[in-house]
Formats: structure tokens, sequence, C-alpha cells
């Protein structure tokens, strides 16, 4: 089934100055970035309509454009991907700068519109999209767009007939009773329910009465979520990892990803827990800063995203590979040795089909999948990638990872691999093995 998402909301340029830091002012103690280049993208509203329509979902963008510079710049960027109808007229076009180095903002510019929004809305316009849209993002960036009376008012009437998500912003409109979930954020809930203290399982379902929504999800970075959905108690999704990087855009791929899953029928709760996992992927694959946006459905693309995000603050990569059907503490131990060689780790899986070529016609114990989801959820894992081969060195010569580790059950001429990887000057280093066990010992019984 094909899904028509329209993102309704406030459109931003966001520009990235990207530049090394060498020295510091002699005049203030102010880092010196010499500028390598600079990146321009649509923000905001724009962003979260991108992100969807990149992992091929058929996406509309109701919003206000002005008639200025950054304006046209920012229409060329999302109409080679999403069609955009403007319902209102602003009076010019908000701009965020940041300056970054090594993967690190240091320093945030914000331009802010010289005016209100024009009280004319192409009220026909947005009914239309509305109707041929099966679910509605309202992504509420406090530039006037959803807090304008007649937009406020369609959205109204159409919450209790479309699966409609609301991003709210502490600044933005209030929402319309009805939808069918509100993503708030940590810092929004508390400010919402005016409770600066209360656990967010709470929050979630004071707030969803409060605002008379079916659901309220409230995110908490790489703590998970607290959904409360209808009448029952709030439910907990943990993330599969922790992200320690860069989250610009996490709320927009979170809520997008829960919108269009709402519109092709999911239920909230398969919904959010669908959303966790792909913005968890995004954001390791490098979010917003990676050449190109991943999701959740893509092992190998996530991989190659990790390996470009990692080499381009000129960082080494690690990789390592096995069937680990049963995880155990053998595989935990090198698994975590590995990590320490570099700054990411790429894990490369023996398919299905692999597995039992080597192993016998009862393994797996796990599938592929199960056995990906399981090292994706370490903390030292970055990214898995599957593999069909008896040996994984068609994969490794595509990805050439700078360190091939393997258990110190094998020496160097034992792997078929180590030819390969020193042909483009990679490593090959063994790590720690516990003696005892193996998959095959737990299987049998055996200690």
């Amino acid at each position: 089934m094909t899904v028509r998402v329209l993102v309704v909301g406030d459109v931003l340029l966001d520009r990235d100055i990207e530049g090394d830091v060498h020295r510091v002012c002699p005049d203030a103690p102010v880092p010196v970035v010499q500028i390598e280049g600079t990146t321009e993208r649509a923000g905001g509203a724009g962003l979260a309509a991108v992100l969807l329509a990149r992992e091929g979902i058929d996406v509309r963008l109701a919003t206000a454009l002005a008639d200025d510079e950054p304006a046209k710049r920012l229409t060329s960027l999302l109409t080679d991907r999403v069609p955009v109808t403007a319902i209102l007229t602003s009076a010019g076009t908000r701009c965020k700068t940041r300056v970054r180095s090594a993967g690190q903002s240091l320093l945030r510019l914000d331009v802010e519109a010289p005016g209100e929004i024009e009280d004319v809305c192409d009220v026909a316009a947005l009914e239309e999209e509305l109707e041929l849209a099966e679910a509605v993002l309202v992504s509420d960036y406090a530039g006037g767009v959803v807090s304008h009376p007649i937009v406020r008012g369609v959205l109204r009437r159409w919450a209790s007939q479309r699966a409609m998500v609301w991003d709210p912003h502490p600044r933005g409109a209030a929402l319309v009773p009805g939808l069918t979930l509100a993503t708030p954020n940590r810092t929004e809930a508390h400010q919402f329910s005016g409770d600066p203290s209360a656990p967010l399982d709470l929050l979630a379902a004071k707030l969803r009465d409060q605002w008379q929504a079916w659901a309220v999800a409230v995110t908490d970075g790489g703590a998970g979520v607290f959904t409360a959905a209808g009448g029952t108690a709030p439910i907990f999704t943990p993330t599969p990892f922790n992200h320690a990087g860069d989250s610009c855009g996490a709320g927009d791929r979170f809520a997008g990803t829960a919108a269009a899953k709402l519109g092709a029928g999911a239920t909230v709760r398969s919904a959010v827990e669908a959303a966790v996992v792909d913005t968890a992927n995004w954001l390791a694959a490098g979010g917003v800063n990676a050449e190109t946006v991943v999701g959740a459905t893509s092992p190998e693309r996530d991989a190659a995203a990790v390996i470009r995000r990692v080499r381009a603050t000129g960082g080494t990569v690690v990789a390592t590979g096995g069937c680990f059907d049963v995880l155990h503490a053998g595989h935990i131990a090198s698994l975590e040795a590995a990590r320490r060689f570099g700054d990411a780790l790429i894990v490369l899986v023996n398919s299905d089909v692999s597995v039992q070529r080597l192993k016998g016609a009862d393994r797996p114990v796990n599938s592929q999948q199960d056995r990906c989801r399981v090292l994706e959820s370490l903390r030292c894992v970055d990214a898995t990638i599957v593999f069909d081969g008896n040996d994984p060195c068609e994969t490794l010569d595509q990805l050439r990872p700078d360190v091939w580790a393997k258990g110190g059950d094998y020496t160097e001429e034992m792997l078929p691999e180590a030819p390969i990887v020193k042909g483009w000057g990679g490593r090959i280093v063994l790590v720690p093995f516990l003696p005892g066990r193996s998959t095959t010992s737990i299987l049998e019984g055996r200690t």
C-alpha cells in the first residue's frame, strides 16, 4: 500500500559551515575556523518532508513561503524531492546557520522572519491535500503556519478523520483535540504540563488527557520513549542504543516515521516502536550529516554511511565477523576488544544460508534479522551487514575497513581475508578469546 503523508508546518533554511580549527584567535579566547565548505538544506517542516521522501514515502508539504532569496534556495532544495503547496505568504525566510568542526557544532546563528504571516490562506489547496492524504504530520516550528487561525481551524476539522501526528513547539500553537499522536520531547513535556519534576510516564498520560489526543509519546533521546495511548497505562519503548553525537533532525525523523506507519494502518504502539528503531539507526548512520539518509531496512547502507561519517572526521573503522548465532560471553569479550581499536565497529554477519552451509541443517538457531538486532543493541557495535559467502572477503573488499579483528582462536595464516585486507593497507588484529565458550558447546549442553 502506498501511503501519502501531508506535512503541514514552518520551513527554514539550514546552513552548515564546515571547517578546521587549528588555533585560537589572538585577541579573544575563541577558536578560529578555517572554512572548507558550506552546505544548505531544508529545515523544520521541510526537513521532516525530505526525510520521508528519501524513504520512498509519497509526501506533500503545505507551508508558508516568502518572496526573498533564501526562499528561492529553499524552494529549489525542496521541489526536487517534495511537491510544495504555499498556503500562506510569510514576510521573510527564517535561516539557521551552524558553524561546525570535526563533527561538532561550535556556534549557531539565527535569522528570524522580519514580520508576521499574511492573513490570506489558500484553504482550498490545503483541503485538497488533506483529502488525498492517509496521514498528516503537523511540524510546528513556531513560525506562524500552524497557529494561523484558518489553518488551525482546518486541522481541527480533519484531526479525527486522518492519522494525525503533531510535533509541538513550546512557542507554537496549541494542539487541536482529537489528533492521533503528539510527540513532545522531555523538555517540552515538562514545559507543557507545568510540572518540571514529574516522571515521563505520568507526563505522557497527563498530556494525553490535557490535549484530548488519542496518544502522547514523550521522547527522551537515547533513554527511550514513554507512550500513553487510549485508556491504557503508559508503555516504555527503549532505544536500541544511546547515540552520543549530533541529534539534529531526530525529532522530525521520529514523528515522520510514526505518521507514515499510522497512515499505513499500524497501531500507535507499533508505530512508535518502528519510529524508535528507525531514528536510532538513522542517527547511527550520520543523521542529517550523512551523505545519504538511510533507514532501518538497509543495513548495508547503514554500514557504508557509518564508515563515511567516521572517515570524514579522520577516524578509524574496525570490522569483525562471524555467525553470532547464540551470543555468549566470548562474543562480547571479542566485540568489546575490537571496538577499542578504532572509532566505529562494523560487524559482518553470516547469512542464514551461509550458517547452514558451515554449521549444518539445524543451524542457525536465530535468524539473521534477530542476530543483527541483538548485535546492534550492544554499545560497542555501530552497524551490522549480512554476507552470503563462506567467508566475508567480497563484502570486506567493498567496505575496506582500516582494521579487521578476529578472535584469538585464529592465527593470521588461517584467515582467507588476510591478503585482501593487507592489499588496501588494512591491519589484522587478533583480539582476546575466552576458552570454553562456543555456540556449539552451549547447544550440546556443555560448559
